[in-house]
């Protein structure tokens, strides 16, 4: 269902009633939004834009129904189109409401320019009780649909209930079709929308939209909300354990259950055919590393893991996919986000991806097979250098 406006100076041609009266103007927003000091005020996926095209500058953002956001362009005065994707929001004289909840794309356009954002709605109210006391969790999987809020997969947590996706990743990342670049460098996003209390983060794509969230009471097992996770949290999702078992009978968890999160020194006198990761501590750098395995259904590019899944609910068969991340400095403190990396690699440490903040955001392969050495070879091995990345914002709005 697409729902459309015409918006004027001072006429609406049609508009619905709003369902809130509540307002709340983007400068107001309560999301939380972390910038870092260097990054550029524009945004990359706009940076070549004519300045006289169509564009909003209202940011996405997550708005609690009931509550309005102003919706502006730099458009003043013509009579422009809006689109909205669904009935999450409705349209009124320049505002938007918040209606339901639920994920609604708003689409502005004039001639054939166009532009548009991304808006999370969310409930007000929140689970007050535990509704998952007596599930049983087979009709629970059949029935399956991800956590709504913070308190939905607290609950599913005390339960040993999924929170996320639930599917297994191929070993390959699903990489963005346009990917943000600047001067031949790959861009990550430096924009962080977290909820209020910080319990929530919202995942955004490529154009800065919010298109996902986790929370930090979740479970959660595949690459787009694991990757986000570590980085937001700066810890493992409830499902991860730091030991490396090879059975999952005795985990509540059962084929959810994830292993390994463990230090990771990043040693490459110890093993040469591994890439230096940014400022890691094995290499004499000040950021300690760790890291986790990433149950995918199998790894078929080192003979020596087979390509089985990750846990079938009884076995585990670890395979040579896990993600590592920076967490923190020498001296154990916390590292701002946006001076953490998050890395993936499914040929066992050979060469590695760098997590770009954005959904399907990874960076160019580096490491020993793209040097062209042979794989976890200690005496030929020709790992490439870490790809540099430039920090922008995606979400800002211009």
């Amino acid at each position: 269902m697409k729902i459309k406006y015409i918006l004027g100076l001072t006429v609406l041609a049609l508009s619905l009633a709003s369902c809130g009266k509540v307002k709340v103007t983007t400068s107001e927003n309560p999301i939380e939004s972390t910038k870092n000091p260097i990054e550029s005020t524009k945004n990359p996926i706009e940076s070549t834009k004519n300045p006289t095209d169509l564009s909003i500058l209202t940011s996405s953002t997550v708005l609690t129904v009931s509550n309005t956001l102003e919706l502006k362009t730099n458009f003043d005065g013509l009579n422009i189109e809006v689109s909205l994707s669904n009935d999450c929001l409705s349209y009124n004289n320049g505002e938007v409401t918040a209606c339901k909840a639920g994920l609604c794309y708003i689409t502005v356009s004039y001639q054939n320019q166009s532009d548009s954002i991304s808006i999370m709605v969310e409930n007000a109210s929140d689970i007050s009780s535990d509704p998952y006391e007596n599930v049983n969790k087979d009709e629970f999987y059949q029935n399956y649909h991800e956590a709504t809020s913070y308190m939905d997969a607290y609950y599913r947590t005390t339960h040993y209930l999924l929170s996320g996706t639930n599917s297994l990743d191929s070993q390959e990342p699903t990489i963005a079709s346009k990917q943000p670049m600047e001067n031949g460098k790959f861009v990550r996003n430096s924009s962080t929308i977290y909820s209020s209390d910080k319990k929530t983060y919202y995942i955004q794509d490529e154009n800065g939209n919010i298109v996902d969230k986790i929370y930090e009471s979740g479970a959660y097992i595949t690459l787009e909300q694991v990757a986000p996770y570590l980085l937001a949290f700066n810890d493992v999702p409830k499902n991860y354990i730091s030991s490396r078992p090879s059975t999952a009978s005795g985990s509540p968890w059962g084929k959810y259950m994830r292993g390994n999160h463990s230090s990771f020194s990043g040693d490459t006198t110890k093993y040469p055919y591994e890439p230096v990761l940014p400022n890691i501590s094995g290499c004499g750098g000040n950021y300690k590393y760790y890291e986790v395995d990433f149950g995918t259904t199998g790894t078929d590019c080192d003979p020596t893991y087979p390509a089985l899944p990750y846990n079938d609910g009884k076995k585990i068969t670890r395979g040579a996919a896990r993600l590592v991340y920076a967490r923190y400095d020498k001296k154990g403190n916390d590292l701002d986000i946006n001076q953490k990396y998050v890395f993936y690699t499914y040929n066992h440490y050979n060469d590695f991806q760098e997590y770009l903040n954005y959904r399907n955001g990874f960076g160019k392969i580096f490491g020993n097979i793209t040097g062209g050495g042979e794989l976890s070879s200690k005496t030929k091995y020709a790992p490439t250098s870490y790809n540099e990345v430039i920090l922008k914002n995606l979400n800002l709005k211009n």
